[in-house]
């Protein structure tokens, strides 16, 4: 096929091979190039709103640009060939918004620069963004949630250095990956406030052009887009956008946390877990047999992108006085691709827990790998009270030694120490050697994370259909 009809794209996030892979259609629509003229375009119109209110302009005036303007009739070709040249979007945007107008243009963009615009363009599109994350975390959570509540009491092997620890369940599990996007939801919500504010100030921030009326201006401008009123001025102060895409990338990095864990345990050897089957996906072109964790390996790969956008735009925050030289431009790379590649991992993320496969069975094999080493904790405990914890320490280290250089159980390696059959039968050894009956607390923290999460709410509660 001839590349012209693949689009020429350059990047994984527009190009028609991986597109859908690393993002979604909705997410990039929010971000694309005519969506953001659109905002830009509707910034001016609301500007032109507000100071017609309080007399600025003439209403006619701003009539005539709410009328006539028409972001779908621009001169792209043109308009980027002019931003090249200015290295700014907004100058030659409206000059075909003016000539749209006819001779209302020439109240176009009265007393704003162009920072106004593209902020406060910025501001609308993370607010939509927001909307659809806040969706799709919500979905996840109620996935999870669900997967939480069905395996409560399942039990399995808690691994920690990779290794066999103590046995958990794989409701207590999912109750842990819960909590991450619980808090998340939080985050999101309390951080709405501080970013989602209008940016009008003028070329140095002080409002000068618009001169007394320029705070009602301001304010008229954030009533007429929904929008906060901030303290002051935010040209070079760019905290709350750094913390939108810190939040992105923690979100991201919780769903690398889970792709991790689900990747590890639908492993060949471990074989706990499996992705939803799709004929073909995961294939391999030359092991028929292979089915890969794709979601999860594309979760994870988002996830480390995000994380270096969340630092670009910590160094972007870095500006110097009442305008930046530069930084300001990384954000216009760092802001949309880690929306994108956000909600291209929770939309990954919702198909391979919506569908995940739990063997139970295979979690219970696991479990029973180390013939009751994984409880040796539980022994030391029951021991202890009869033999003393030191003693019994040192006791259940002996035997568990042994067992290993025997390929025997733990129960049967005490056996043979005096000092435990003196206080323990062959019976009561195998009560307590059995993982099932050392859980612990994980059913119990599981429903904890499940009543947490429902007590926070479900925003989309048809996800739980």
């Amino acid at each position: 096929m001839p590349v012209s009809l693949l689009g020429g794209a350059t990047t994984v996030l527009d190009s028609v091979l991986f597109r859908d892979a690393f993002g979604t259609a909705e997410a990039r629509e929010i971000f694309s190039d005519q969506a953001t003229l659109a905002r830009y375009v509707e910034v001016e119109v609301a500007l032109a709103r507000a100071q017609a209110r309080l007399g600025l302009i003439p209403a006619e005036a701003a009539d005539q640009i709410a009328a006539r303007v028409k972001p779908g009739e621009l001169d792209l070709p043109g308009l980027g060939q002019q931003t090249d040249i200015v290295g700014y979007p907004i100058l030659p945007l409206v000059e075909q918004l003016a000539t749209q107008c006819g001779d209302a243009g020439g109240y176009l963009h009265w007393g704003a620069t162009t920072q106004d615009i593209m902020d406060t363009g910025i501001v609308l599109q993370v607010r939509a963004g927001l909307d659809v994350i806040e969706r799709d975390l919500s979905e996840v959570r109620a996935v999870l949630a669900g997967l939480a509540e069905r395996h409560r009491a399942t039990p399995m092997a808690g691994r920690t250095h990779l290794q066999h620890a103590l046995p958990i369940t794989f409701g207590y599990k999912a109750g842990v990956w819960l909590s991450m996007f619980d808090r998340h939801q939080e985050r999101l919500a309390q951080l709405r406030e501080r970013v989602l504010c209008v940016q009008l100030a003028g070329a140095a921030g002080t409002l000068a052009s618009m001169g007394e009326h320029g705070l009602a201006v301001q304010r008229e401008l954030a009533k007429e887009l929904g929008l906060a009123v901030p303290a002051t001025t935010w040209h070079v102060a760019r905290d709350s956008l750094a913390e939108v895409v810190n939040l992105l990338a923690l979100i991201a990095s919780s769903l690398g946390k889970v792709a991790t864990d689900v990747m590890i345990m639908a492993s060949t050897e471990f074989g706990e877990l499996r992705e939803p089957f799709v004929k073909g996906r995961g294939a391999s072109s030359t092991m028929p047999q292979k089915c890969n964790p794709i979601s999860s390996e594309l979760m994870l790969a988002a996830a480390k992108a995000v994380r270096q956008h969340a630092g670009l735009m910590l160094d972007a925050a870095v500006q110097d006085f009442e305008r930046a030289t530069g930084p300001w431009h990384a954000e216009w790379i760092a802001i949309p691709q880690s929306f994108i590649l956000t909600a291209g991992a929770l939309h990954q993320a919702r198909f391979a827990l919506g569908g995940l496969s739990v063997d139970v069975e295979r979690m219970g094999a696991n479990l029973g790998l180390t013939h009751g080493l994984i409880v040796a904790e539980a022994v030391m405990m029951e021991l202890a009270p009869a033999l003393g914890r030191h003693n019994a320490h040192h006791i259940v280290y002996d035997a568990c030694r042994a067992a290993l250089g025997r390929g025997c159980s733990l129960a049967e390696a005490l056996l043979d120490s005096p000092e435990v059959s003196k206080h323990f039968d062959r019976e009561a050894l195998a009560r307590i050697t059995d993982p099932a009956n050392y859980l612990g607390q994980a059913p119990a923290l599981a429903d904890q994370a499940c009543a947490r999460s429902r007590s926070l709410g479900y925003p989309h509660q048809e996800a739980r259909a």
